[in-house]
């Protein structure tokens, strides 16, 4: 069920505004701030503020939550872009990229740290090892490159002075199967100097802090970073320097690497602090011991390191010379020694991460298309006191990224509104293609002027620099200096130039730009590097090899080599499908509860977020498919609740918006349904939240009935079980019985020594009364039952009985309790047909012929006549038994003398 935020947390959507503007902008920015609401979209882009706390919505729960959702289905979150970027990936295979932009501070590293966390966890449900190693390489990656590439500034403790991108290569079944990462123009000059407050980068500062004693012993290193000239402290890194070794050895670095990085970083440490002194005409080193600690780190000869550090051989024509440093130059060679070997430490650190990473052996045609998502984590746009060359190629990475942005956004508008046939309506915007133009124009830009600059013979300076770009910018108007403009003293003479960008106007100074550019290293130290006996360190100074003698081309510049990856890098996200990321710093005191509104302003304006919202805006504010519109909003229209019968959703969608009065204010597309403004949206809203308690209500309903009918089948059930169960054990119980005692007439005892079956718990009181009545009577009944009874029918008195007499005889049964005597017939189920009290009865009379009879005399003259033939042995002792029995019986029961007789010849009395 999709969960949207309340309006109390402003709108979630830009795109939503009433009215865009940027009052309305900020003010929906600061309340989703204040209300810890940091995510806001703007369509499919998401607005990203530093929250600068720690916030639990990142955990497995959030995953869960976003994993396979739309964009709108959930309140706005780093996750839902990541997975709308893995969706199209996955369902269209599409490549697609998550472009992260925003100014130091704002939290892109953090953000990108975050997305590829969410990648790792929806990915590889089969938990395959495979998988779940590169799974784990390209998270440890980000920890070492860190390491290596980010910095402490003033603005941000952890700032990524280079850029990033990250390819993510994904197998048929979207489960990642290896990576690429590409970095651009590390910021290699904060290796020498930092601003004031700021430092070097972090792997300096873990390794004085964190390393082993015998570690640090080995380098020859202090743990006070105070003591070396090259960095400043202000944080103890200690603890990240485990993290970053164990996360080195889990990527696959070997022991030998590790090592090498190890002396590599205390090569730079002692170089800072290598000085130079003058004797007479000649330049010597004034700390020579360093010398031998670097020939041991560097695997070389100590005489070689040295002649690196003083002279520089050049070739002319056919002889080469070697010419003595001043101690300018050789403070020069030091400091670019320095920035050139951690730059290729740097390098070759993301190479090595890249040859284990990438994907090796893969056939399209046996694994399937091997399809990608881009990660770019790049730094943002700024404005320095004092803006140098390489802030100058940052922001240039900015005007480029800020092109594509705007013109993919206009570029998936238009063709959305054209593929799903809406007319598009056509907006005025800012393109800063002609900021671009400035910079990377060929014989005309910024970087052309600067090339030409460093390829002029003779001594050249960055004032020549500034007259070449004032000769050839003079017009331009985005471009200005102190002599275009005199009156500007904001500008320096041959030193400012200001350019207005499109974020704002920035100046910058010129020094330095021709010697960043030419990013001169002399021969001698990549000579010195290549013969070291170190493999790694060979290997990253390949051009080393080549002769003094041996021409060369030109290498490209700085600038040049910056452009071209730039211009790369867009074509890359061009062909990708693009998703957004746009980070925005609240404050400059990294306070979790201010937030500046004219910083946040311009940063606004900067990154194009309200024409952003326009371009959004410019013909509809919202759109949906039709099955996702009617999902939603169905049970407001009787038409489409609980399921239409329409010809189709879009039929079914007219007719919902139709009922509901909006249909002025919608157009209908092949597939999707657009709303031009954000009130009829808010009306939908309201009236499917108030159709959502009335359902909720009667779901409830439902739901509880169901239960209780549920409950009460159950109880039924139950009951009838235990019915049956207890039927079925009284009758088990009653057919043991029976089947014990049907006998019991034939032996001796009557069946007192047979056993009684176990009762059920619910026949225990009544089998104890059976039991007692069964003994009782066992005890008096002299015979239950009497077969062949034979009842005589006469009128004569006092006639003597004889065979002859028997008028009517037929099977009766003789019953005597303690109180009658009763004449039942076996024929009716034993119906009583005649009933003597035992008072009435004077006597028995019994025949002891073979004929078994017996008389019960009455008061009431009132005879009964039975026989017993064929159930009583016929010997005089067994009837005596019987006699006695009955004697007895009517002794005890009938209160009076009985007499009894054994006669062949009897006298019945028949009364009439």
């Amino acid at each position: 069920m999709a969960e949207h935020e309340s309006l109390e947390f402003g709108k979630a959507d830009f795109v939503l505004l009433d009215n865009v503007s940027m009052e309305e902008f900020m003010a929906n920015l600061k309340l989703r701030f204040d209300k810890g609401r940091i995510y806001t979209y703007i369509g499919e882009v998401v607005v990203s503020v530093n929250p600068y706390r720690a916030m639990n919505i990142y955990g497995r729960d959030t995953v869960e939550q976003y994993k396979g959702r739309e964009l709108y289905e959930r309140p706005p979150h780093l996750f839902a872009i990541a997975d709308a970027a893995y969706k199209a990936m996955k369902r269209r295979n599409k490549d697609t990229c998550i472009v992260i932009s925003g100014e130091s501070g704002a939290g892109k590293t953090e953000a990108s740290k975050y997305i590829m966390q969410y990648i790792a966890a929806i990915t590889n449900p089969n938990q395959r090892a495979e998988v779940e190693r590169v799974k784990n390489m390209l998270l440890k990656s980000n920890c070492v490159l860190e390491a290596f590439g980010n910095a402490k500034t003033n603005r941000n403790d952890n700032s990524s002075r280079f850029g990033k991108y990250m390819d993510i290569n994904f197998d048929f079944k979207g489960d990642p199967i290896g990576g690429h990462i590409s970095n651009y123009l590390l910021e290699k000059c904060r290796v020498i100097f930092q601003q004031e407050g700021e430092r070097s980068f972090h792997s300096f500062y873990q390794l004085l802090r964190g390393a082993p004693d015998s570690l640090i012993r080995s380098l020859h290193i202090q743990k006070d970073p105070a003591a070396y000239n090259y960095i400043k402290s202000s944080i103890n890194d200690g603890a990240d320097f485990k993290a970053v070794a164990d996360a080195m050895k889990v990527i696959g670095f070997t022991g030998d690497e590790i090592q090498t990085v190890y002396k590599i970083l205390a090569t730079i440490l002692h170089l800072g602090n290598l000085t130079f002194g003058v004797d007479g005409d000649v330049t010597l080193i004034e700390n020579t011991k360093l010398v031998s600690i670097l020939r041991e780190l560097l695997s070389t000869k100590e005489e070689n390191v040295e002649k690196a550090l003083l002279y520089r051989t050049v070739a002319t024509g056919r002889d080469v010379i070697e010419k003595q440093h001043t101690v300018q130059e050789a403070s020069y060679g030091r400091d670019a020694l320095a920035k050139a070997m951690y730059e290729r430490l740097f390098c070759w650190i993301v190479g090595r991460i890249n040859d284990i990473i990438e994907v090796k052996n893969y056939d399209a045609k046996i694994h399937g298309k091997n399809t990608v998502i881009g990660v770019l984590d790049i730094y943002g746009f700024e404005i320095f006191q004092n803006n140098s060359f390489e802030q100058f190629c940052i922001n240039y990475c900015n005007e480029k990224l800020q092109q594509l942005f705007i013109q993919l956004v206009l570029k998936q508008e238009q063709e959305e509104y054209q593929r799903e046939g809406i007319p598009w309506k056509h907006i005025d915007y800012f393109n800063n293609q002609i900021i671009v133009d400035l910079v990377e124009q060929q014989h005309k830009g910024i970087f052309s002027v600067l090339d030409e600059a460093c390829m002029n013979v003779g001594k050249v300076t960055d004032e020549v620099f500034l007259q070449g770009l004032n000769t050839k910018l003079a017009k331009h108007a985005h471009y200005t200096s102190r002599k275009l403009s005199p009156t500007d003293k904001s500008l320096e003479f041959d030193r400012d130039f200001r350019i207005r960008h499109y974020a704002g106007d920035v100046v910058y100074s010129v020094v330095g730009f021709i010697d960043k550019n030419k990013d001169t290293l002399f021969q001698d130290f990549k000579r010195l590097l290549y013969n070291s006996s170190n493999p790694v360190l060979k290997g990253m100074w390949p051009e080393g090899k080549l002769s003094i003698t041996e021409v060369t081309k030109r290498p490209l510049t700085a600038a040049t080599l910056f452009k071209n990856s730039m211009i790369s890098l867009v074509e890359n996200l061009a062909c990708k499908e693009p998703y957004y990321v746009r980070c925005i710093k609240p404050n400059d005191v990294k306070s979790p509860l201010l937030f500046e509104q004219e910083r946040c302003r311009h940063q606004v304006e900067y990154l194009g977020l309200l024409e952003n919202v326009r371009v959004r805006r410019a013909g509809f504010a919202y759109r949906q498919t039709y099955p996702r519109f009617l999902q939603r909003y169905k049970m407001i229209s009787e038409f489409t609740w609980p399921n239409h019968e329409l010809s189709s959703d879009k039929e079914a969608v007219k007719r919902l918006l139709q009922g509901c009065g909006f249909d002025h204010d919608v157009a209908y597309g092949k597939t999707k349904v657009f709303i031009r403004t954000p009130r009829t949206l808010f009306s939908l809203e309201e009236q499917r939240a108030e159709m959502v308690q009335r359902i909720v209500l009667f779901l409830q309903k439902v739901w509880r009935g169901t239960i209780a009918r549920m409950r009460y089948r159950r109880m039924r059930a139950a009951l009838v079980i235990l019915q049956a169960y207890r039927r079925y054990k009284v009758k088990s119980y009653f057919r043991e019985v029976h089947r014990r005692f049907k006998n019991v007439k034939s032996m001796k005892d009557y069946g007192r020594h047979v056993k009684w079956p176990t009762p059920p718990k619910v026949l225990r009181k009544f089998e104890e009364a059976l039991r007692s009545i069964y003994n009782r009577y066992a005890d008096k009944i002299s015979a239950f039952y009497f077969q062949r009874c034979t009842s005589l029918n006469t009128e004569t008195e006092d006639e003597p009985l004889s065979n002859n007499m028997f008028l009517n005889c037929k099977n009766r049964a003789v019953l005597i309790t303690d109180r009658h005597l009763y004449k039942m017939d076996p024929l009716r189920q034993y119906k009583p047909m005649k009933s003597i009290p035992l008072y009435n009865v004077t006597g028995v009379s019994v025949s002891p012929g073979k004929d078994q009879l017996v008389v019960f005399h009455t008061k009431d003259s009132r005879d009964l006549v039975v026989c017993l033939q064929g159930m009583v042995p016929a010997n005089e002792s067994r009837i005596g038994e019987l006699v006695g029995t009955l004697l007895s019986h009517f002794r005890i029961h009938s209160q009076q003398n009985c007499r009894t007789t054994c006669s062949d010849r009897m006298t019945v009395t028949v009364g009439k």
